[in-house]
């Protein structure tokens, strides 16, 4: 079985629903705590591409941080990622990369797909 990895924050409900799915799966993931250990740029460069999407749809847009930042009128991605790079609370979670994919775990239906 190829490695499955979780970006993981243990204090969100969906992220741990995440982890309970896998590791009911049989799949036991390597964890990565990105509050703690945060991803560098080309990591969450990569996890963009694997999603196919813009830096602003793996953002929590919700999060004070966000709105103190003044991040909703940036349009610039590399801006966007920085900011996430800068502070990972910006990102969404839960993350699940397997086999060159990644899912965003909201819905956790979407984590099914890629395993």
């Amino acid at each position: 079985m190829n490695t499955v990895t979780i970006w993981h924050n243990p204090r969100c409900s969906k992220s741990r629903n995440a982890l309970e799915l896998l590791e009911e799966k049989g799949i036991k993931p390597k964890v990565i705590k990105y509050l703690d250990t945060p991803p560098n740029k080309e990591e969450i460069m990569e996890v963009l591409a694997m999603l196919d999407i813009e830096p602003i749809l793996l953002m929590r847009t919700k999060e004070d941080i966000y709105k103190e930042m003044g991040l909703k009128d940036i349009h610039d991605n590399e801006t966007l990622i920085n900011a996430m790079v800068s502070n990972p609370k910006l990102i969404e979670r839960p993350i699940v990369i397997k086999d060159g994919k990644a899912a965003i775990g909201r819905p956790i239906e979407n984590i099914i797909k890629i395993l």
